[in-house]
């Protein structure tokens, strides 16, 4: 059975501010989409996902986020994470995000995707639809 992750609690709940002590730094604190769709994924999915530009998926079935251009268009994205991404796997939670967290999540996964093989699977894409 899936479970349905509420990510804006999750974020919000890391953006408050700590009653005893603020951030050591300035930069602790996410300011870009990059960053936070960097965080959102961290929080969410690096139980089974390789979330970084380096490393092994922790889930051997769970794809490196940074291979996903070679599958799909990380633009073509945007629709499947508003509705819920669905797997035939368990352990895959539906999660439900806000369209802001949907630009992040999306802007994140688009700046760690290897140049040459993100023009590829656009086209690979575009020629499929």
């Amino acid at each position: 059975m899936f479970r349905r992750v509420l990510v804006a609690a999750g974020v919000a709940a890391l953006l408050a501010p700590l009653s005893a002590s603020p951030p050591a730094r300035a930069q602790d604190v996410p300011t870009t989409p990059v960053q936070r769709g960097l965080m959102i994924a961290q929080l969410n999915c690096s139980r089974c996902h390789a979330v970084g530009r380096k490393g092994e998926s922790p889930n051997p079935l769970s794809p490196p986020f940074r291979e996903l251009g070679k599958r799909y268009d990380p633009d073509l994205l945007q629709e499947a994470l508003a509705e819920g991404i669905l797997t035939g796997h368990p352990e895959m939670p539906e999660f439900e995000l806000t369209p802001a967290q949907i630009d992040d999540l999306i802007a994140y996964l688009k700046s760690i995707q290897p140049r040459d093989r993100a023009a590829l699977s656009r086209t690979d894409a575009a020629s499929r639809l």
